[in-house]
């Protein structure tokens, strides 16, 4: 079954103020998607790609957080070109990339108000089918017990992260976007944390789209992948369907022996070895 639905869709970025080409005239931005139509499912779906690829861009317009140029976007049938800012936030929340909150207040305190005064109304049961209730049961996977009395602007980064997306579990939307929302984690948290994720999708009914570079986790847990190309291309089918070798080193520009590497190389690393690549 489909929750998001593009038709049409048209999404070009302003131009770079002062960037020009060498006649002086600015440089347009970069076109992102370009008259495209596609459904997309429910479920854990796992966004897979390069930098710059699109995967950001796919889950802001997805979520009505920008709008297109042209063309129109459903989520969960309704068109998000008519729904009022509340209506976004209760049908979708996001965990953006380097996302921060500047606030003294303490970690502990901050989940206690999320998961009361989100849609669960601080009333949900555990999805690991114990008798602890999803608050207790989302401290305990996302290893926060430790932070509860710090102010979350003392957290490390890492902290951070899994506060954040603790957030976006006990807030309860129909849908939630994450945007490489554990790339500052341990392997071992990652892999517990994006474990998790799928069980609370299964036992909720909730829609995750997970935007991350860890390969191997998404072939591990991911139910739909969305691979991203350079081009703005996308594959959408199962992790056995579409993160082929071929496909991968197709979409990354390098061989797929080196993607166990991608997510801890800057852009311009990546883009050094791919064009040094396409000169052998």
């Amino acid at each position: 079954m489909s929750v998001i639905t593009f038709n049409d869709v048209h999404f070009s970025y302003p131009p770079v103020e002062g960037d020009v080409d060498e006649n002086g005239k600015p440089i347009p931005g970069a076109t992102v998607f370009d008259h495209f139509s596609a459904e997309f499912p429910e479920g854990f779906v796992n966004l897979v790609g390069p930098n710059a690829s699109g995967k950001s861009t796919f889950m802001l317009l997805a979520g009505g957080r920008v709008m297109p140029l042209q063309g129109k976007i459903w989520i969960c049938g309704k068109d998000t070109s008519l729904m009022s800012e509340e209506e976004k936030n209760e049908t979708a929340s996001f965990v953006y990339q380097n996302m921060e909150f500047d606030t003294d207040d303490k970690v502990g305190d901050l989940l206690n108000y999320v998961y009361s005064n989100g849609a669960l109304k601080g009333n949900a049961a555990a999805v690991n089918g114990n008798k602890e209730d999803l608050l207790s049961e989302v401290k305990k996977v996302f290893e926060l017990d430790s932070v509860l009395e710090k102010k979350l602007n003392n957290t490390s980064k890492g902290e951070m992260q899994r506060v954040i997306a603790a957030f976006s579990l006990l807030y309860g939307t129909k849908i939630i976007f994450m945007d490489e929302p554990f790339f500052a984690c341990e392997d071992a948290q990652k892999d517990k944390c994006v474990k998790y994720l799928k069980e609370y999708c299964r036992s909720t009914g909730t829609t995750i789209y997970i935007s991350m570079h860890e390969i191997d986790l998404t072939r591990k847990y991911a139910d739909t992948v969305m691979l991203f190309y350079s081009n703005h291309d996308i594959d959408l089918g199962t992790p056995d369907e579409v993160m082929t070798d071929e496909a991968l080193e197709k979409s990354y520009g390098i061989p797929v022996s080196m993607l166990k590497h991608a997510e801890t190389m800057t852009r311009e690393q990546i883009k050094e070895e791919s064009d040094m690549i396409k000169k052998l």
